[in-house]
């Protein structure tokens, strides 16, 4: 698309324009696009917010890093904000500490679980460990299970030993739903308390924790 094309659907009231103005910046370079997609910031549909912030993160330079902080922070849509953390996270591991402490204040579930998403891709163990603890603290059980199934994720990493002693301490986790995830996370470690950790799961009273500490049994023995 054309720049001044561009640049007149950014300002046309019908946001299925605006929409593929900001995806048409793609083909721009950051001291062209960037600008223009910081224009939108405060667009009134978050779908266009959501877009920007798409946007901004393959615009690497240090005014969309900024742009994207603000994004994820002040946004009043999580969708947003989630979608901010995201692009964030394609800057590198500079992006981890901010993740962190958005994960401390933001708690919506969206947000959070696109952070400890970012957080296992960038590899940043010990950061990703922190906030699979805070995640336990807080009421979504949906933030808890990605936590537990990120302690799985960090058996042979620098975080190996906490992890595991996170997951002994949920096996008898009162929510069942935790307690399958835990059974799953508990295949990726292959030490004695491991071991009998599944051992005791398969010995639940709700079927599906028995089940899912099963098939770790089952793959055994298919391996045989």
């Amino acid at each position: 698309m054309e720049l001044y094309k561009i640049e007149e659907n950014l300002k046309n009231p019908d946001f299925q324009y605006r929409l593929k103005a900001v995806s048409a910046l793609k083909d721009y370079e950051s001291d062209v696009a960037v600008p223009l997609l910081t224009s939108k910031l405060r667009d009134r549909e978050f779908l266009v917010r959501s877009f920007v912030a798409m946007g901004l993160g393959k615009q690497q330079t240090a005014e969309s890093f900024a742009a994207l902080m603000q994004m994820m922070k002040f946004d009043d849509n999580p969708n947003v904000r989630a979608e901010a953390s995201n692009s964030l996270s394609l800057f590198g591991r500079v992006a981890a500490s901010h993740l962190v402490l958005t994960f401390y204040k933001d708690e919506h579930w969206l947000v959070r679980r696109s952070i400890l998403g970012a957080l296992a891709d960038l590899q940043c163990y010990e950061e990703l460990f922190d906030v699979c603890l805070e995640a336990l603290k807080g009421e979504d059980v949906t933030v808890k299970e990605a936590a537990v199934d990120a302690f799985g994720m960090l058996s042979g990493t620098t975080q190996h030993v906490l992890a595991l002693s996170q997951l002994l301490l949920l096996t008898e986790h009162e929510s069942e739903r935790i307690r399958i995830h835990v059974a799953s996370a508990l295949k990726q470690f292959n030490e004695p308390p491991a071991k009998e950790a599944l051992k005791q799961l398969r010995q639940d009273t709700n079927h599906r924790v028995v089940a899912a500490a099963l098939e770790e049994l089952l793959e055994e023995l298919l391996e045989e």
